[in-house]
This record gives C-alpha cells, structure tokens and sequence, in this order.
C-alpha cells in the first residue's frame, strides 16, 4: 500500500501515524533535493485486537549517473515501524535487545518506557497490550544502501535528531495502540526535554564501557566499537558492535541493567542464571534485571570467561545502585 493523500493534502504514511513534512527531514522535502527523489510506502494491514502486530516501511530512493558504468548509482533510505509483542524465541529476543538497548539509545522522560537514538527508538506499551504474557512495543529502525558498479553497500543515516524521532515513536504508537484496541488512558506525549546519555562510541577497551571487572581481550587493531550509554539508578547500557565499512554493524555484546517494571517485562521468557547472562534482583524494592550477552565473535575473549565477566558485571553495577547481595534473588 502506497502513502494516502493529493494535492493539496499532505501524504501520510503507516496507518496515518505520520505525515508529509512533520518532524525530521526524512518526512520533508528536503530527503526529495536528491536527483530521481521519490517517497512512497509500504504497510501491512494496521494491528488490531485480533492482529496483534502490524509493520509500516517509508523509503526515499534517489539515483545519480556512475561514472564508471552505465547503470546508474542507486541509494535507498528506509524508516522501518513495528509494532507487536516482543519475540518470544531467545535467539530474536535477545538480538531485539541489542538493537534497542544498544548505548547510542538514550531514555525517555516523563514516565515513558523506551529509549531513542537518532537511528532507532523502542516504547514499551502498557500490560492491556500484552499478547500471550509478552509486552508489545512499538519500534522504529532505519537503514540505509548505495549500489554501484561495487556492489551493495550500507551507509550511515540518522532519521533527525532524538527529539523528531521521540515524537514520531509515539505519534506512532498512539495510532497503533489506538487501532489494537489498547489505547493508554493518558496521552502518549513528551514534556520535558529529551537527554542525550550516549558518550561518543569509541574503540572497545578494557574495562568495557570503564565497568569493573568487565574485561575483555580485543587485540591492537580491533574493529570492535563500544558505547558507554545511560549509567543511571534504574537503566544501565553498554554495547559493543564490529563495524566494518560498507556492511552494517554487527552486534558484539550488551550489558544492561534495567529495573522499570515495563522494561524489566522485556526480559521474561529467557533463560536465566549466570551461566545464560541473566539475573534477577530486588533492589530498593524493585525488581530488577542484570543481562549479558556476549555473540560468537567475542566468545573466548573475555578475561576469564563470559561468566565470570557477567558476575563481575552484575556486583559492579549492583554496588553502584546500592542493591544489596542478600538482596538478590
């Protein structure tokens, strides 16, 4: 299904969340300067009591002339909605997890449970959403792709500042929620100014993200990237990913800390204790979860293991947050 609208009514796009030329640039003329510029979208049928998750994905496509080849260049910018519980296999949930929480993603204020970037945004909506006992969410991610005669390559882009996306996230949402028949009794709305948390990413180094005890081997000339993210009493982040030009980022490992009771959902249905990164908590009364997962690529490189690495997380930032070892579990 193409965007709704005619002159001289602006195009709108994924069940009417969004409209032509609101919020970033990505919605307004500006993405359309580029040669052969064109805007169109495509969307499921929108989420309802019955169907309980729904996709929307709004694409600027543009082309320039190659000079070393007679077909043109071609690049494709892609916004990507979802909505729907989160995946209830552990593999797909805890590569949702790394995407969403990953430490470029600073929180929402005002009570609102999600976290924002200037590529992504995650809100976790309330329980009458729930679908077979898993939080819905409402997500967005961005992609973006050139081709030529040097094949298919990804390339950076931001979809605008947190500000634009935090608000397209939660136009989003209301239209979902609202069309799913779980509409929250309160407005989705932002009234206080967004935070940036994120440090620039850096090169990994050791202690990762400077947390006690998480020690890792990365080598002298490692492609691996971390990101300090939000260091607060209820959420800690910190990712690692390979980025390596022309190919996307590949997620190396996520630590998180998170004891919001709407974030903390996210975490049921995993596998639990040290051995599988993650542990419960109650601290200062709140449940709370500490998650490690450490991919593939990184296996073996931490000092001494990946368990005792997650230990190591897992007392470090509990000190920090004043919980308590009688306290656990």
């Amino acid at each position: 299904m193409s965007a709704t609208g005619s002159w001289p009514f602006r195009a709108s796009y994924c069940w009417g969340a969004w409209q032509e030329d609101s919020g970033p640039s990505f919605l307004g003329d500006e993405a359309l300067g580029k040669s052969g510029s064109a805007r169109r979208a495509t969307e499921s049928a929108p989420p309802s009591s019955t169907r309980p998750t729904a996709t929307c994905t709004v694409t600027v496509a543009s082309s320039m002339p190659d000079d070393d080849s007679t077909e043109p260049l071609t690049f494709d910018e892609r916004v990507t909605l979802a909505y729907g519980p989160v995946p209830a296999s552990a593999e797909e949930r805890r590569a949702w997890i790394a995407h969403f929480f990953d430490g470029s993603a600073s929180p929402l204020p005002d009570g609102l449970n999600g976290l924002v970037g200037g590529d992504r945004a995650m809100l976790v909506l309330p329980e009458a959403c729930d679908v077979d006992s898993r939080p819905s969410a409402v997500t967005i991610r961005s992609e973006s792709w050139g081709d030529g005669h040097l094949g298919k390559k990804a390339m950076p882009f931001t979809i605008g500042n947190r500000m634009d996306v935090a608000r397209m996230l939660l136009d989003a949402a209301g239209t979902a929620a609202s069309k799913a028949g779980c509409k929250p009794a309160k407005p989705l709305r932002l009234s206080s100014p967004m935070v940036v948390t994120a440090e620039k990413d850096e090169r990994a180094s050791t202690p990762l993200c400077r947390i006690p005890g998480v020690t890792f081997e990365f080598g002298k000339d490692s492609a691996y990237q971390q990101q300090v993210g939000v260091i607060g009493e209820r959420l800690q982040t910190c990712s690692v990913v390979w980025r390596s030009r022309g190919v996307p980022d590949e997620p190396a490992a996520q630590f998180v800390m998170a004891s919001e009771p709407r974030l903390v959902a996210l975490f049921d249905g995993l596998p639990e204790g040290n051995g599988q990164g993650l542990v419960r908590a109650t601290c200062g009364g709140r449940r709370t979860v500490f998650y490690g997962n450490v991919e593939p690529g990184l296996k073996g490189r931490s000092r001494p293991d990946d368990q005792q690495v997650f230990a190591n997380f897992t007392a470090s930032v509990s000190k920090r947050i004043g919980c308590q070892a009688g306290e656990d579990r």
